[in-house]
């Protein structure tokens, strides 16, 4: 599938988490480098938006500086739109460590006729793990302009193809997708997590 940019937001501060989320080590690996290489199954264009992107030296990856400074993960979803060379970009968060291919290749299949392909978990969009056309930079922008930070603000002005929970447990059951963390005890969980799946192969 080479239709479709990858990008990995990796410009928060990780304030709760108490250290660099990004650079965790995870199997031996950064937990960042985990992401790209995933992603890299199904793009040839996997780019991390962020800043102080030096940290990143050695990560196989086009690093991409935010190009609206303080602006939060929707001023991250803008420069991936804007720098993605592909129609639509898929946006994850650089914490996620247990992205099921298959359930973005669905989300991408869907986007055709739509600008965004939002999935909605336990009620709950996850902007951080969607599909976004590069029709829509210009919503995006204007929210930026008006203040917003907030991925869902611009929502209504685009075509949005809502993908719902029980869809997305066809292909992921456990919603594993969407696991992040946030507070360093979801470490322990992640662990978990990862000694199932090596169980279980």
């Amino acid at each position: 599938m080479r239709e479709v940019s990858c990008a990995v937001l990796a410009g928060g501060t990780s304030s709760r988490f108490g250290k660099d989320k990004a650079l965790l080590q995870v199997d031996g690996q950064m937990l960042i480098q985990r992401v790209v290489d995933r992603l890299s199954k199904i793009s040839n264009d996997v780019l991390i938006v962020g800043n102080n992107l030096g940290r990143f030296e050695g990560v196989r990856a086009r690093l991409v500086e935010d190009r609206v400074q303080g602006a939060g993960a929707l001023g991250g979803v803008y420069t991936a739109v804007e720098a993605c060379r592909h129609p639509y970009v898929f946006c994850a968060a650089c914490d996620m460590p247990f992205l099921d291919l298959n359930l973005i290749r669905y989300m991408v299949l869907l986007a055709p006729g739509y600008d965004v392909v939002m999935p909605y978990v336990r009620g709950e969009p996850e902007p951080l793990h969607a599909v976004y056309g590069k029709a829509c930079a210009p919503a995006i922008k204007a929210a930026l302009d008006a203040g917003e930070r907030r991925i869902i603000s611009f929502l209504a002005q685009v075509r949005v193809r809502d993908v719902r929970e029980d869809e997305i447990r066809i292909l992921d059951p456990n919603l594993h997708s969407f696991f992040n963390l946030n507070v360093p005890e979801d470490l322990a969980r992640m662990q978990a997590i990862l000694e199932a799946q090596k169980t279980q192969a």
